[in-house]
């Protein structure tokens, strides 16, 4: 009886967890498809390695790490640009790989100094073992980047639909831009237990793309990936543990599954709608 009662809080403790990053990569996706950021969301998982790994030097959560360097990659980010020498795209090369790389090192050396980290959980996140307090910092952190990013919404749209506009309409586009960077780590810190770090740009893009198909409006696509995440998160979790998959990867299939889906349906319908008007 004690391991039916086990088995069924588990599974509500990954079910909560998937919820909680659904309710943050629907919106901060939405925003991440506007302003053509995917680039900027794979930097920010990769240098988060970087993070995990210092947190577990200094004995801290993985959380506050990975928050720490995605503020350090946005400062430096926005410093670069001044400098006007390099595009975006080359500085976040430079800035992805290079936080990948020392990641990796520091891992190594303090591996090699008896930490026991389990590197794959990280890379691709550990959904089932989610426990109540992962649940009350993912819950915490995903009220946060809300309450910030309903603050900022119409702001980010404005700076989304013409970035000179919004700057004329008294827009600290700025500020705007650097506060959202520190949410987008905020919810890759939120998703390393779900997805993993490797995943997590994936879950951003793929339910805000599947939603930008039939919205419209804004604030349409922000609620439809938002429940478009979530029946993703369900769809894993189910075939995780109905076929044993990892539940991170199955997670992300399913949200591709369901943008292939509706985009051929979509597809059907407008060649449908086509003929007829045809004839």
């Amino acid at each position: 009886m004690m391991d039916i009662f086990h088995m069924d809080s588990f599974i509500l403790y990954a079910l909560a967890a998937g919820m909680a990053l659904a309710l943050v990569v629907g919106p901060l996706g939405s925003v991440v498809i506007w302003r053509r950021m995917a680039y900027f969301g794979d930097t920010l998982a990769h240098a988060a390695l970087l993070g995990v790994a210092l947190a577990v030097a200094a004995e801290q959560l993985p959380m506050a790490g990975v928050v720490l360097i995605g503020v350090v990659i946005a400062v430096l980010l926005f410093w670069l640009e001044k400098q006007r020498d390099l595009s975006t795209d080359t500085l976040l090369g430079i800035l992805s790989h290079s936080a990948l790389a020392l990641g990796l090192i520091v891992l190594s050396v303090i591996q090699s100094q008896g930490y026991n980290i389990n590197l794959m959980s990280y890379l691709f996140g550990d959904l089932l073992a989610v426990d109540r307090s992962d649940l009350v910092l993912m819950y915490g952190a995903a009220f946060v980047i809300l309450l910030i990013f309903s603050q900022l919404l119409s702001s980010l749209i404005s700076i989304s639909v013409n970035e000179e506009l919004a700057r004329v309409d008294g827009v600290a586009v700025e500020k705007v831009r650097f506060i959202f960077m520190i949410l987008l780590a905020l919810v890759i810190a939120v998703a390393l237990k779900v997805v993993g770090i490797l995943l997590i740009t994936a879950l951003l893009i793929i339910p805000a793309a599947t939603a930008r198909l039939f919205s419209k409006s804004p604030k349409q696509m922000v609620l439809s990936s938002v429940l478009l995440a979530a029946i993703a998160v369900v769809l894993g979790l189910y075939s995780s543990l109905s076929w044993d998959f990892p539940t991170g990867p199955a997670i992300v299939v399913s949200a591709s599954c369901l943008f292939f889906i509706l985009r051929v349906i979509l597809s059907c319908k407008s060649e449908k709608m086509d003929s007829v008007s045809a004839e």
